[in-house]
């Protein structure tokens, strides 16, 4: 950028990022909280897991998703014969030169749709752990870098489902989200209905979908997200949060590190999404739901009692005091 261009304001990129919304809501109808999310995570440089039954347009939103940010995407489909070559890719011998060439597998992308990654077993789900965390990929001892913006888009059935494997500890701790993707409401799936048999389908009507930015715009964006400011008292109410979930009764392991640093993050591009260049608690109480619901492991007595991540949140967010000032 040179230094006579202007500079992203925070009411452009609040702007944009609504655009890139409304785009998106043109062909997946009735998931509008699903894609605030997503694109929160996106901009605040995270990945996020899904959990839901299948046909609720998962696959549509990265496609749409996608185009809105003219970036690359590639789906792999997870089953228990899936191997980590299959993911990231292997090295492979060439006659021709007498030597070892890497064939790149879908990883190398900007947006991986990891499709109900529970269906693998562990070994395959922990190949992801390298490039989610530190955006490169090692084969054969060699390590190469994947290109901004990276985000795994991960999906999984309901654990009481057959065939599937929870994910490892490690593993979950590293998705920034997790939401639990819903049917939509009556009238939404109604309007669903009738686009898809009265008009063009929503999954043709990807193609049209403007592009609305690019990959330099996205990290301008996220740029603008880590600056926005965070006053000293929100920082010990995010870390208290954490910490009160370690001690709450019926939780036997609760929030890490992460967690605390996820909600600031993400608290960041809300108020970004919201035109303010600061952050106030009810950003964080917004996002803390989804941070902490796949980081608490509760107690069998609290789940026999009824209890379930939702309830027990609640309450930790009401018990600790939100800053005033």
């Amino acid at each position: 950028m040179s230094a006579t261009e202007p500079t992203l304001t925070i009411a452009q990129a609040a702007e944009q990022v609504n655009e890139i919304k409304a785009n998106i809501q043109r062909v997946l109808v009735g998931q509008d909280s699903v894609i605030e999310n997503t694109l929160t995570v996106l901009f605040a440089g995270g990945h996020i897991l899904l959990e839901g039954v299948p046909g609720l347009g998962k696959t549509l939103l990265v496609r749409a998703l996608a185009k809105s940010l003219s970036i690359n995407f590639a789906r792999v489909q997870f089953t228990p014969d899936l191997m980590p070559a299959d993911v990231l890719g292997h090295s492979l011998y060439d006659m021709k030169s007498g030597e070892f060439k890497m064939k790149k597998g879908p990883a190398f992308t900007n947006i991986l749709l990891a499709d109900e990654i529970n269906r693998a077993p562990a070994k395959t789900q922990s190949a992801l752990l390298e490039v989610m965390q530190e955006q490169q990929i090692t084969i054969d001892g060699t390590t190469t870098a994947i290109s901004s913006p990276f985000m795994v888009l991960a999906t999984q059935n309901p654990l009481d489902q057959e065939g599937t494997y929870p994910l490892p500890e490690a593993e979950l701790d590293r998705f920034m989200m997790k939401i639990a993707l819903e049917y939509p409401s009556q009238q939404a799936e109604v309007d669903l209905l009738k686009l898809n048999t009265e008009m063009q389908s929503n999954e043709k009507k990807v193609d049209d979908l403007a592009s609305i930015v690019d990959s330099t715009a996205i990290e301008a964006i996220k740029q603008l997200a880590r600056n926005i400011l965070v006053d000293e008292q929100l920082y010990h109410y995010a870390v208290e949060i954490a910490r009160q979930s370690r001690q709450w009764h019926g939780v036997l392991h609760g929030a890490g590190v992460r967690a605390s640093i996820n909600m600031l993050k993400t608290a960041k591009v809300i108020a970004l999404m919201n035109g303010r260049d600061f952050v106030i608690p009810d950003d964080i109480k917004f996002v803390a739901p989804n941070i902490l619901r796949h980081r608490l492991i509760l107690s069998a007595e609290l789940e026999l009692e009824g209890v379930n991540q939702a309830q027990v949140i609640e309450q930790l967010l009401t018990s600790v005091e939100a800053p005033r000032a």
